[in-house]
């Protein structure tokens, strides 16, 4: 019959398949923490070893960074030159920007100093048995302004991107789509309508491989407990749990009331952050996050042109969860050492933090780089590096999620900010 409109009826998903991806992710977690801990790496290891699906989460994370140049080269593009953008929008949003994140990445510090001045970790650790090795060969790599200024501004866009340099790759796309919004004709609409299409497809490819996220993502987890074991927590469980108890309050009473301040919907901006947060989690790794967090964000509602500029950008200026853990680690030193550390060299110690962490992004190891360069410039011992080194896998984690959260939450913030 004409003009007959036939319901089409919906299949219900049933069993497994009502599981969703993050589900899917925590579930592989729990998985993996169980095949590391029945298949251990040592001299007594069979066939098997659960460090051999170590690769698997390589593959995954190999995956992912090959994303970042494209996504945020066609997203930036589009966004400035696709909507008449010019530089003086970017300076204001810039300058708003780098007054967030020192406010934000101001209150982590605080928070760290107050956790570890009353939590006292450090009480009871001996350094006597640790190498100095490890941090003075760290120590001897701290970034200056110099070396910042300098990394962010690329040589070649090709060898930035084949080295997923996000910051570089965010100068130079600012700059390119500033110019290219400055051409007349069709010239500047191919180019357009070209990044445009490649946003497209790359928002479906960060789609195609997150369906590999739970496997890789277990995988990970069940090389880190195979080859570090849970044993790894007993002597310096304070310290870790210090660290993730001061995540948990940094996010409560600085990063909650900002979203409430800014009226940030809680529960839709953690659905489209809770799966970038896992990945950075369970991977320890910016990089493998910010594709998703891309889309997500922009999903969520974020303009392409905020999300695409303040989400490199925090991985320079913006990285709460670690400053505030170098805030804990450089009194925890102490605290092992023996070593009074009046309050008022506390902060100036937290002055010297606000500064030194701004060049993580231009060094390999950065966090460890800058507590070693901390370390040296106030006469703590470097034996402590070595002694953090056994637990830094655990509690890089934990600092690299809150480093996504903080920076999603950012582009909301900002993109709100009137």
């Amino acid at each position: 019959m004409a003009g007959l409109t036939v319901p089409v009826p919906q299949v219900s998903r049933t069993g497994i398949r009502r599981i969703s991806q993050p589900q899917w992710v925590v579930i592989a977690m729990a998985i993996g923490v169980a095949v590391g801990w029945f298949f251990p790496d040592g001299p007594d290891a069979g066939t098997f070893r659960a460090i051999d699906l170590q690769v698997l989460s390589t593959i995954f994370l190999r995956l992912i960074k090959s994303m970042v140049a494209p996504l945020l080269f066609g997203t930036l593009v589009v966004g400035i030159a696709g909507h008449g953008d010019d530089l003086k929008r970017i300076g204001k949003l810039a300058i708003r920007s780098i007054v967030y994140f020192e406010i934000v990445t101001t209150a982590a510090l605080a928070v760290g100093l107050l956790a570890v001045n009353v939590v006292k970790p450090g009480i009871g650790v001996s350094l006597a048995s640790a190498t100095a090795a490890p941090g003075v060969e760290l120590a001897t790599a701290r970034p200056t302004l110099a070396s910042v200024l300098e990394h962010t501004v690329p040589q070649s866009f090709f060898a930035a991107a084949v080295q997923n340099e996000a910051l570089q790759i965010t100068f130079f796309s600012i700059i390119f789509a500033t110019a290219l919004s400055q051409v007349q004709g069709p010239a500047r609409m191919r180019i357009v309508s070209f990044c445009e299409s490649l946003t497209v497809v790359m928002f479906n490819f960060v789609g195609l491989v997150m369906k590999l996220a739970p496997i890789a993502i277990g995988a990970a987890i069940a090389a880190t407990v195979g080859k570090s074991g849970l044993g790894v927590l007993t002597h310096l469980a304070a310290l870790v749990l210090t660290l993730y108890g001061s995540l948990v309050v940094f996010a409560l009473l600085v990063l909650l009331p900002i979203a409430t301040l800014f009226r940030v919907p809680i529960r839709r901006f953690w659905q489209a952050t809770r799966e970038p947060w896992l990945v950075a989690f369970s991977t320890a790794s910016s990089e493998a996050a910010l594709p998703l967090a891309l889309r997500n964000m922009e999903e969520f509602g974020v303009p392409r042109r905020i999300v695409s500029f303040v989400l490199p950008a925090g991985y320079t200026f913006n990285m709460d969860g670690t400053t505030l853990y170098l805030a804990m680690a450089s009194v925890f030193v102490a605290q092992a050492a023996g070593i009074r550390m009046p309050l008022s060299q506390q902060i100036v110690m937290m002055l010297t933090l606000m500064l030194t962490s701004k060049g993580m992004a231009a060094v390999p190891r950065a966090s460890l780089v800058v507590l070693s360069g901390t370390l040296t410039q106030f006469g703590l011992p470097l034996q402590g590096v070595a002694v953090i080194l056994g637990v830094d896998a655990l509690m890089d984690m934990a600092r690299t999620s809150v480093n996504v959260l903080g920076n999603c939450l950012a582009t909301v913030v900002l993109a709100r900010w009137r």
